[in-house]
């Protein structure tokens, strides 16, 4: 009796590690994937630039596929480019697919992967993400700066209308613009001004100008070395970002050492406060952490968007008289829109909800990875795989918008549909800086409609080419013609 218990123990045994193993070896469910996989490099060849528009390419080549797989050298990727998949990754899969992956970028740059955009999803980012709920992007705080964007666009009126006030003149957009949102947020961190009309502007400021560009133009899910070890050690591209890094970290720490010298109301002053009930967590390093998502995240990224939206109100001067028709009826000819406005603007919002959606300044979503097994849309997720969200794709998708090409702010007339839009991400891990960014969107674009007529400079539609990067740039900067209109001689007559 005893033997044959032993045999059938052994047998048992002997089928559940089998049943394991082939679970076990079992080739996993992935989704479809290019031909053409290469030995050692897998699909790296195909990792082309701009990879919005080279993935929605490779997602035709296999049928229309809402989502395919690449291997990218030892890394595992999916590529989701259907409004659907990325909501159950985002809801269903939000905590497992909460982490983000390790590149050279943020290793180095978000001071290895700590910073509110790189870190593990943990303790440490839902500490970060508390702190800047609260101390950030809170509406008491995002109250506390409107003076600050109400006072930057002032100044860009008065710059635009120097030459403007009886005639037509040329201007060139895209600096004054980066020169509005780099104001904007350095005074929010750190109180000071760095471009234009009383502006502390030295060599300085314009590198760090210069090393926002190239990092955003540098960074993305698009660098081969972050997917195939060797590349690290046969290119610079490494020994590039450790240079960019250290010196912005010295303009970050002087301007942390700066605030520690005197009391005032920014950013850094709230922090730095933290730091002295608390100074092991909040350290220079978490704080120059913070800082540099605000100006990697709240800069360009408004920048660009601005520009794609006065291009496209150029192009359709019937939709940039409808907008200024609004302003002038709900707002009046007598003050300059406030932020309060806004809300009762609805044809602007629906212009900057457009101009998200055709031209998200983040065409491919920050990438996510998966910390654990998953299924999304069926497939097997194995853990450790890299997940690239196509807003860029999806934005344009005419299973989901109609006419997804033409531009049309009024399309958001209709309810819901502003829910499709993925500019800022989805779930928990969405940018926690939208409500700032719409604040001055909304409000620059408005004053500039208010106070200017614009016109295109000759009858050649504006060029609407995409650039390099990762913000989606405009290839050609945008030049205008513009004329002050009444309100702007009064505006002397307000506080500065």
């Amino acid at each position: 009796m005893e033997a044959q218990t032993l045999v059938f123990s052994v047998l048992f045994l002997s089928l559940s590690l089998g049943f394991f193993l082939r679970r076990r070896n079992r080739k996993p469910n992935l989704p479809p994937s290019p031909a053409k996989s290469l030995p050692v490099i897998g699909h790296l060849h195909r990792l082309k630039p701009p990879l919005y528009r080279n993935f929605l390419r490779l997602s035709e080549s296999l049928g229309g596929a809402p989502i395919f797989s690449l291997r990218l050298g030892n890394r595992l990727v999916f590529v989701v480019s259907s409004y659907s998949i990325a909501e159950e990754c985002f809801t269903r899969n939000d905590v497992v697919l909460a982490n983000r992956p390790h590149f050279i970028m943020s290793k180095h740059m978000a001071y290895d992967n700590t910073t509110m955009i790189a870190a593990p999803y943990g303790d440490h980012w839902r500490n970060l993400r508390r702190i800047g709920a609260v101390e950030i992007f809170s509406s008491q705080r995002l109250n506390s700066f409107s003076d600050i964007r109400k006072d930057e666009i002032r100044r860009l009126i008065q710059r635009l209308s120097r030459h403007s006030l009886h005639r037509f003149a040329k201007v060139e957009l895209k600096s004054m613009f980066t020169d509005l949102t780099f104001n904007n947020v350095i005074r929010m961190v750190a109180g000071k001004r760095y471009y234009g009309d009383g502006a502390e502007e030295d060599e300085e400021a314009k590198r760090v100008s210069q090393l926002i560009a190239a990092v955003i133009g540098s960074g993305g899910a698009g660098n081969a070395a972050d997917y195939l070890p060797v590349l690290r050690w046969v290119t610079d591209f490494e020994k590039r970002v450790k240079k960019m890094a250290s010196e912005m970290d010295d303009f970050l720490q002087r301007l942390i050492d700066e605030k520690k010298e005197e009391k005032g109301n920014t950013m850094i002053h709230h922090l730095l406060s933290l730091q002295e009930s608390q100074p092991d967590y909040y350290n220079d390093r978490i704080i120059k952490g913070l800082i540099i998502v605000m100006i990697l995240a709240g800069t360009d990224t408004s920048a660009v968007t601005l520009e794609w939206a006065l291009s496209n109100l150029l192009n359709h001067p019937e939709i940039l008289r409808k907008a200024r028709s609004e302003i002038d009826e709900k707002v009046g000819s007598d003050r300059l829109m406030d932020e309060q406005d806004i809300s009762n603007l609805p044809y602007l919002r629906n212009i900057i909800y457009e101009t998200l959606r055709l031209y998200p300044a983040v065409p491919m979503l920050v990438p996510h990875m998966s910390s654990e097994r998953c299924k999304v849309a069926g497939y097997d997720m194995p853990r450790g795989t890299i997940l690239l969200v196509n807003a860029w794709a999806i934005h344009r998708d005419p299973k989901l918008w109609e006419d997804p090409m033409t531009y049309r702010p009024e399309r958001f007339e209709k309810e819901g549909e502003a829910e499709k839009l993925m500019a800022f991400g989805m779930g928990r891990r969405a940018c926690p800086g939208s409500g700032l960014a719409q604040r001055l969107l909304s409000l620059a674009l408005g004053s500039l409609i208010q106070c200017f007529e614009w016109e295109r400079i000759g009858p050649e539609l504006v060029d609407m080419t995409e650039g390099k990067g990762a913000n989606m740039p405009k290839a050609t900067p945008l030049h205008a013609l513009c004329k002050a209109r009444a309100l702007v001689p009064q505006l002397s007559v307000f506080d500065m």
